[in-house]
Parts: C-alpha cells; sequence; structure tokens
C-alpha cells in the first residue's frame, strides 16, 4: 500500500486477524497494483473488518487484515482472484513470507 492509513477500527473481541510478514523481490512487476485490488477486493469480502500494513525500504512488511471468523479468512483465501495475487507473490513478488492466523482475545488502545 503506498498512502498511509488510519488503524483499523476493529469491533470487540473475539475477532480474528491474519499476519503476514513477507520480505519483497526487487522491483514492482506489478505488485503495487495487485496490492491495490487486493485490498479493495478483501474489503469488500463477508466477514472483513479492517487492514494494517507496513513495509520498510529494505522490502521487510508485515500486512494485519482482521475478520469476524475463521469461515470468513477460509473463503478470503480461496477467492480465485485472491489466488492469482497469492500465485504471483509465490513466484515474483516475495523472496519469503509467513502467514500466521491468531485469534484477539483482547484489544485496547489510546480512544
Amino acid at each position: 500500500m503506498s498512502a498511509p492509513q488510519a488503524l483499523a477500527k476493529t469491533p470487540e473481541p473475539p475477532y480474528y486477524a491474519v499476519i503476514f510478514t513477507s520480505l519483497r523481490t526487487d522491483g514492482d512487476a506489478g505488485y503495487s497494483a495487485m496490492s491495490e485490488r487486493m485490498v479493495e477486493l478483501g474489503s469488500n469480502q463477508e466477514g472483513f473488518l479492517g487492514i494494517e500494513s507496513a513495509r520498510n525500504p529494505d522490502g521487510t512488511g508485515i500486512t494485519v487484515s482482521y475478520w469476524r471468523d475463521e469461515a470468513a479468512i477460509r473463503a478470503w483465501k480461496e477467492n480465485a482472484d485472491h489466488r492469482k495475487a497469492q500465485h504471483g507473490g509465490q513466484q515474483a513478488w516475495y523472496a519469503d513470507y509467513t502467514v500466521r492466523i491468531a485469534k484477539v482475545e483482547r484489544a485496547y488502545g489510546a480512544r
């Protein structure tokens, strides 16, 4: 994601977080456009609650998407356009990546 964004406004727990940590390859090769498309598409997916993302200049990044339940996460993983993006990531955009799924039991912040 290129533009700064606000922190995700999630509901009271419990809900789920998908934590995607990655190391980008050099160059864009269509990554920016696909990334923006995935945020747009994911945001319209049933059960989507929000997303936060950051990337360092060295290519390491983390994106956390928030979901109502595990069924919503599975549906997103199987979305045909998302599957194409996953394949592109494995083939061209990521030197390494890890996906972690966690249940959020507690959440608090400044507001």
